[in-house]
């Protein structure tokens, strides 16, 4: 048989023709539209499974199904659970695109098409790692249980209960996913932290209706100025979010993880010029990376109220609304996080206008062990494959699977990134370094005899 490296490299023209056969697929789970689409996806993805020899099926949800599939049990080796989504974001606005978001092209080395790094390339990397030990050893070195779902994108609702009533066949000793990106260019990095998050909307409601801003003006609450006194109150003027109790018992980032973000090549300068604006701000005593990764936010993520049309409008509006978002680190509790924020927000409404507090969402944050075995190897596994270590980095969005992984099936998650930050996931134009998806194909495939020389967990 021939080796792993030439079988990898024998296959990268059908690799990227298969990605670009799952790339075509408008997999668009938020738009009921696509549903015949997503589950076209699915099938696909089950396809691809089928052929490599591996057990699969699709699992029916309320929502839209997952792909269940396992590899060809290797009696003693680790068990890895891989979760990856095949669905993607809607790919509007269409105009602003090269080429179409469902026709793949390649440019410059690079694949464009909705979905390219967000998640079905870096999902895809960890399939077609195994096919490459299929057909160089008739056999992949661990035992592989696959998850990948259809609604990533849409709140993932279904895959909570999905975990939960099959745990008995999705233990596993640890998990991989590779929904993140690389540190930057050339420098591949391992996520070991993830920032929690708790969603809500708030409503100030005044008047039944709106009213002339000439005749009613200064004698009533103007439920627009106080959202703006509400959202004010959230921060002081250095950045400090003041929620009550917002940083209690949260841990300073250790004098090691500090120097480790000090050492990393990030230019900051050029970090505000890519995103076009003109200083940093934040929490004081906090470097830029720090307050990215490690350290809590609050921000309001929209504001409507009144007249949006051109032109004046005078007019005293009826009600004002305001979407925010905490972002949460390690020993923040969800729960009492969104406690604390609706007592400040009633506390500071003015008289004669109401608050509706609408929940959504809540995930703590985590953090995981550098140190652990598991990390180990997938160290090994992608300096080998990228040519240079990996760096490990924090990340400043949410993930929530990894807190369902962790609650429902006691299992830590390595987040290997292969896709740069700069890739447009979810704007136009998204795209994959077709050079970082050969690469992760080989540290995916590395990886699993890394971990296969680990002992289980029992």
């Amino acid at each position: 048989m021939p080796t792993l490296e030439q079988t990898l490299k024998d296959l990268a023209p059908q690799f990227e023709r298969d990605l670009c056969d799952l790339l075509q697929i408008p997999s668009v789970s938020a738009s009921p539209a696509h549903k015949g689409d997503v589950r076209r996806a699915a099938t696909h993805v089950l396809g691809q499974f089928q052929r490599m020899g591996f057990t699969a099926e699709l699992v029916e949800t309320p929502g839209h199904p997952i792909v269940f599939a396992t590899s060809p049990p290797v009696a003693g080796a680790p068990t890895v659970l891989v979760y990856g989504h095949y669905d993607v974001q809607p790919a509007d606005p269409l105009h602003e695109w090269v080429t179409p978001p469902f026709e793949p092209t390649i440019r410059e080395g690079r694949v464009y098409a909705r979905g390219a790094t967000d998640d079905k390339g870096q999902m895809l990397t960890h399939l077609k790692s195994a096919e490459a030990w299929m057909r160089s050893a008739g056999r992949v070195p661990v035992n592989l249980t696959y998850v990948i779902e259809g609604e990533e994108e849409v709140g993932g609702e279904n895959l909570e209960h999905f975990l939960q009533s099959w745990a008995p066949r999705l233990k596993a000793d640890v998990a991989v996913i590779s929904d993140t990106s690389q540190f930057g260019p050339g420098q591949p990095a391992i996520t070991h932290g993830l920032r929690g998050i708790v969603a809500c909307e708030v409503t100030v409601r005044g008047p039944r209706q709106d009213l002339h801003s000439g005749v009613f003006g200064g004698s009533i609450c103007n439920p627009a100025n106080a959202l703006a006194r509400l959202v004010a109150s959230l921060h002081d003027a250095s950045g400090r979010v003041q929620i009550p109790d917002f940083y209690a018992d949260i841990p300073t980032p250790t004098a090691g993880e500090r120097e480790r973000l000090r050492q990393l090549p990030f230019d900051e300068a050029a970090y505000l010029a890519e995103i076009g604006v003109a200083a940093p701000w934040g929490e004081p005593g906090f470097s830029t990376l720090e307050r990215r990764w490690a350290r809590p936010t609050c921000d309001v993520n929209g504001l409507t109220s009144g007249y949006q049309g051109e032109g004046p409008k005078t007019i005293v509006p009826a009600w004002a609304r305001a979407k925010i978002t905490c972002r949460l680190v390690p020993n923040q509790n969800p729960e009492r996080i969104m406690a604390s924020l609706e007592r400040h927000l009633r506390s500071v409404l003015p008289a004669g206008v109401t608050l509706d507090f609408k929940a959504y969402h809540g995930c703590p944050g985590y953090a995981f062990d550098t140190d652990s075995p598991y990390m180990q190897a997938a160290h090994r596994a992608i300096a080998r494959a990228f040519g240079v270590a990996p760096v490990l980095i924090r990340e400043g969005g949410t993930i929530p699977v990894v807190e369902s992984l962790r609650r429902l099936l006691g299992l830590d998650t390595l987040l290997l990134g292969w896709g740069q930050n700069t890739d447009n996931l979810h704007g136009p134009n998204e795209h994959f370094l077709l050079a970082d998806y050969h690469r992760g194909i080989a540290a995916s495939a590395y990886l699993w005899a890394e971990l296969a020389a680990l002992p289980t967990a029992g």
